[in-house]
């Protein structure tokens, strides 16, 4: 097989499509090309993913794909499995798996590395691997270096890329079909093959970079700027506390500028799978150089300080109003209206709380008791005991002293309204500045950045 035959068999969708990874990024693209028409084998290794999706069972984020879903799945279009195939037609490998932060004894890579390694032992010359992973540096090319090990010769008979995914859940904007993409192709013929892929992902609005280390540092570059910009307003927002000035009047006034500004609001401090990780990768290749990119660490460092201060906040003004230390965490995912859990701003409230001794619980609409230890996990925290309530109702919520919401869930938003006008609670403090005051709740309101 060649390339050109995988471009011929693309072009006819006979060929096949492996995707490794069925997260948030692998699942929807995995629907939307088989949809499309495309052969697709959704490749994960996390079993209980696999057999609920074999027995048509899908997550609350999954939802919306439910119809395309149970379509393709029928016509055999959409396959899941726990490994990839060996197949008469070509190939194409979409690699969406996690890049975890590197440390002593794990590297950023190891999950790329093995989607890339399995891929390879069902493959053949004319094959493509394409990564949408956000990746280190550098690591591109090693994947190079290991598809050459078996005896391919990227650009001439197998054909590698790198797309970084590019998706940002529940914007209701900007979504899979129209971001463009960054992407790098080892030659010519690949580019006219995953354009006819990307064709029916986002219409092929695909910038073409020459190296595989611009598209990389893209990737990263885009997540340190949301990093920076983040962590930039929420030490305004602590300035603005100390001013006794509102944060959100600041950026609304200065929002008024119509070039030259780009508006960031305050939070917990900025969670999830990307954020805190991409710009590492940007800050570990600047150090072999020798480059310390104090811009990064600092961002980094406010960032991490922020739920402490958060925390610390909680306790002053507990303290005045002489209440118990006793505060319901509400909104747990690291961004609102979705299930991720992974570096989420309010398990580092928690985390803070616990070692200040305080009586925690937390509410979630999207927490699932029994994943609690792949929570923590995720967080990097290890030993943290809280309770986690079922709803806010009334009883449930009276006797604590504080409510601390970090996330502002379309499902939790109008019962912690009425909450509050019913003065239910003694404190609500905002992290996130939603919550309008009323002068009839006798409950203490306080915002972050205010």
């Amino acid at each position: 097989m060649s390339l050109q035959k995988t471009l011929e068999q693309t072009q006819s969708k006979n060929c096949t499509i492996e995707i490794f990874g069925l997260g948030y990024v692998g699942f929807p693209l995995s629907i939307r090309l088989a949809s499309s028409g495309f052969k697709v084998t959704g490749v994960d290794t996390d079993s209980k993913r696999i057999k609920r999706l074999q027995n048509k069972s899908l997550i609350e984020s999954e939802l919306t794909l439910r119809k395309e879903f149970l379509e393709c799945s029928e016509n055999g279009n959409f396959v899941p499995s726990g490994f990839p195939v060996k197949t008469n037609s070509s190939k194409i490998g979409i690699i969406c798996v996690p890049t975890p932060i590197p440390k002593q004894n794990i590297q950023s890579n190891v999950f790329v590395k093995s989607a890339v390694e399995n891929f390879l032992g069902t493959c053949t010359h004319g094959d493509i691997i394409i990564i949408e992973s956000s990746i280190e540096v550098g690591t591109t090319e090693e994947m190079k270096q290991i598809i050459e090990s078996r005896g391919f010769t990227v650009g001439k008979d197998f054909g590698l890329c790198f797309c970084p995914e590019s998706i940002d859940p529940q914007n209701q904007k900007w979504k899979l079909e129209n971001i463009p993409r960054v992407v790098f192709c080892s030659d010519d013929t690949t580019f006219q093959i995953i354009q006819k892929i990307y064709q029916h992902v986002n219409n092929s609005n695909l910038i073409r970079v020459e190296s595989p280390k611009i598209a990389e540092v893209v990737k990263s570059f885009e997540n340190t700027f949301r990093l920076v910009n983040i962590s930039l307003v929420n030490e305004l927002a602590i300035l603005c506390d100390k001013l006794k000035i509102n944060v959100k009047d600041v950026i609304d006034a200065s929002s008024t500028k119509p070039f030259g500004f780009m508006p960031f609001y305050p939070g917990a401090g900025a969670g999830g799978h990307c954020i805190p990780k991409d710009p590492i990768f940007l800050l570990d290749s600047a150090k072999k150089f020798g480059l310390e990119f104090t811009t990064i660490q600092d961002a980094l460092k406010i960032n991490s300080f922020i739920p402490k201060y958060i925390a610390n906040t909680i306790t002053k003004t507990l303290n005045e109003l002489k209440l118990a230390k006793s505060v319901l965490v509400c909104g747990l995912s690291y961004k609102s209206d979705i299930e991720d859990m992974r570096d989420s701003p309010g398990f580092k409230i928690l985390n803070e709380l616990s070692l200040q001794n305080y009586q925690i619980s937390a509410y979630d609409p999207y927490y699932k008791n029994d994943l609690s230890s792949k929570y923590l996990e995720e967080n990097h925290i290890t030993g943290l005991n809280f309770k986690t309530l079922q709803d806010l109702n009334d009883d449930s919520v009276r006797h604590f002293s504080c409510i601390c919401v970090v996330q502002h869930h379309t499902k939790t938003k109008f019962r912690l309204a009425e909450i509050y006008k019913n003065s239910l609670v003694s404190f609500i403090y905002d992290c996130q500045n939603q919550m309008v005051k009323e002068s009839d709740s006798k409950t203490i309101l306080k915002f972050f950045g205010s």
